[in-house]
């Protein structure tokens, strides 16, 4: 299905406006008291930077959070804080983060992204050499070498040696993958707690399940994520309207890219023409992932305690297991928690909400406090928990583990639609579906979870796709991680159409596996699917699943389904009907990372 840039915004005007109002709320405030505030905790100061960031003098809007009793002969670590896409320092989230760490002792900068708030210089998607330089030229006014532009010196931050500030860095979302941008530079900071964020932005914004060759990274064009691309592509072009008084010059591209940099609009032209030429589509993963950590991790040495959100159809598990694994195959220390909430909603009773700061009285709030005793406090002796920890709905409570779990069990797919343990037990029959002009699966609303509407339960129109199901299950069975499904598939059409130059004529489906309840009810975990571009409709092709966290319970029955659309994405270039063969000797399978429970028949 090609879709232009006016059917894919008509489409979702109704999703952007209320995106636009959501971003709205969380506008940054005008100062107008005085000089600084006071609470019987700490003063904060508004405060302006000029900075020099991709070839532009900048301007960066902070707030400095000041504890008392804290000077040059009482010093303390810096927490330095930003916004996620879309706000400014002034949010619930930033600000809060900040208080949070002002009112239990540290100095906090909570500041405004380049092109966000009351910051100058254009949205350029936490790109090491200018947004990393940006938060760089932050650390040098907590190492006391740098004044903000009224003269004012932080000269009372903790330092291990000359310019060298003791200094860590929290944040959600955008203001998480900048933590890693800007420790890919700067080695003086300390300790990173990046959350819910993006290891590829090429698979963030147009993910491919298949031919993955390192992490979440694919070769082959994936499938265009329309909804929330063009959500937050539209609320960065909505700056200034969003911050009246913000219409600073440096902030101003051109008429037809009004505050991203050129190449972030470039990607978004691309991704909404419907095409996927193959020197276009390598210049815009190339973008994509420059200004990805999957580019720079290398050069991260902070210690990292990564926080994903399991209900995140925006940036899933997947990203943040890509960023673990290449940090600790590097050997940068790092560790990982799956909470509930992300991007898609999932806020859970008990759950981390820096707006809060529950700090002390929330599973990873106590982890985030722990990781800055021992790297920022230098408390040395300091516990900071399991390497890996994840939130089961099913419990109310964490599960620890000193790894990620593995594929553990195995389920073969059957030509009468079952789902089988044993190879052996495997039916000879071939199943076919056909994809219409329109989408005939839903998995979500992009952008309901976030702004807290309704949406309608996932669903997949009959004969647009082909489902697999155990037999009800004796016993619970807990997965923790991301199921992989090795399939071969059969669609001479797409056959055909692959030999072209543009990639958007190869075949698209999505994989997903559901809960079904004994009454038929279908759980979509999370509404999380795994779109695909298969590589090559000729070759067997591996999908890695979206990672979750679900208990299904006895008398419960899995179901792996294969389907031709999704409507949160565009899909297929014309009518591709596509034929699944099952045999002994040769079908598809589905391994699931079982921590608990067998799938046996």
């Amino acid at each position: 299905m090609v879709l232009s840039v006016e059917v894919v915004l008509s489409r979702s005007r109704k999703a952007l406006a209320m995106a636009v109002g959501a971003a709205a709320i969380a506008a940054p405030l005008t100062f107008t008291g005085p000089a600084s505030a006071t609470t019987a905790d700490y003063t904060v100061t508004p405060l302006k930077f000029t900075v020099q960031a991709g070839g532009r003098s900048c301007t960066v809007d902070a707030d400095l959070y000041r504890p008392a009793g804290v000077d040059r002969q009482h010093t303390a670590p810096a927490v330095l804080t930003t916004n996620g896409f879309g706000g400014a320092k002034s949010d619930g989230g930033t600000a809060g983060t900040a208080k949070a760490f002002a009112s239990r002792g540290y100095v906090a900068l909570a500041y405004s992204g380049l092109g966000f708030g009351n910051s100058g210089c254009l949205i350029s998607l936490d790109d090491p050499r200018i947004d990393g330089r940006a938060a760089s030229k932050l650390v040098d006014f907590l190492a006391g070498s740098l004044a903000a532009d009224d003269g004012t010196k932080a000269d009372y931050v903790t330092r291990d040696g000359r310019n060298d500030p003791r200094v860590g860095m929290i944040g959600g979302s955008y203001g998480g993958a900048v933590q890693m941008a800007a420790a890919s530079v700067d080695h003086r900071i300390d300790a990173l707690v990046p959350m819910i964020t993006w290891n590829d932005l090429s698979y963030a914004l147009d993910p491919n399940n298949a031919g993955q060759r390192r992490g979440v990274s694919s070769d082959t064009a994936g499938v265009f994520k329309y909804q929330w691309s063009n959500g937050f592509y539209l609320i960065g072009e909505s700056q200034p309207i969003l911050n009246p008084g913000s219409l600073d010059p440096s902030r101003i591209n051109t008429l037809d890219c009004l505050h991203f940099v050129s190449d972030a609009c470039s990607t978004m032209r691309l991704l909404n023409s419907g095409s996927y030429p193959r020197d276009k589509t390598e210049d815009m993963q190339d973008y994509a992932r420059s200004v990805s950590p999957v580019s720079y991790l290398k050069g991260v040495r902070a210690p990292t305690l990564l926080i994903q959100g399991q209900t995140d159809s925006l940036f899933n598990l997947n990203e943040a297991t890509a960023t673990y694994k290449t940090l600790k195959a590097q050997g940068t220390e790092a560790k990982m928690i799956w909470q509930s909430p992300g991007h898609s909603g999932g806020q859970a009773a008990g759950e981390l909400n820096l707006a809060q700061g529950n700090l002390e009285t929330s599973y990873t709030g106590q982890r985030v406090l722990a990781w800055f005793d021992r790297y920022l406090q230098h408390k040395h002796s300091t516990d900071t928990g399991p390497a890996f920890a994840y939130y089961r709905a099913y419990e109310s409570g964490y599960g620890e583990a000193r790894s990620l779990p593995a594929l553990s069990q195995k389920l073969y797919l059957s030509g009468d639609g079952k789902l089988v343990d044993n190879r052996h037990k495997v039916t000879r029959g071939a199943r076919t579906y056909t994809n219409l002009l329109t989408p005939t699966s839903h998995s979500e609303f992009s952008l309901a979870g976030s702004l807290g509407l309704p949406d309608p339960a996932p669903f997949d129109a009959p004969g647009t796709y082909l489902g697999w199901s155990t037999q009800p299950l004796t016993e619970a069975v807990d997965v923790v991680g991301s199921p992989k499904a090795t399939l071969k598939v059969l669609s001479p059409v797409a056959a055909h159409t692959q030999r072209s130059h543009d990639a958007a004529n190869k075949l698209v489906l999505f994989a997903k596996v559901y809960d079904v309840a004994p009454d038929g009810t279908k759980t979509l975990v999370n509404r999380l699917v795994a779109p695909v571009r298969v590589p090559d409709v000729n070759k067997p092709f591996t999908v890695n699943l979206p990672g979750i966290v679900h208990r299904y319970e006895a008398g419960h029955r899995l179901e792996f389904v294969i389907a031709a659309s999704d409507d949160a994405y565009v899909g297929n270039k014309g009518i591709k009907p596509v034929t699944v063969v099952s045999a002994p000797g040769s079908t598809g399978a589905l391994e699931l990372p079982v921590v608990s429970g067998s799938l046996k028949d």
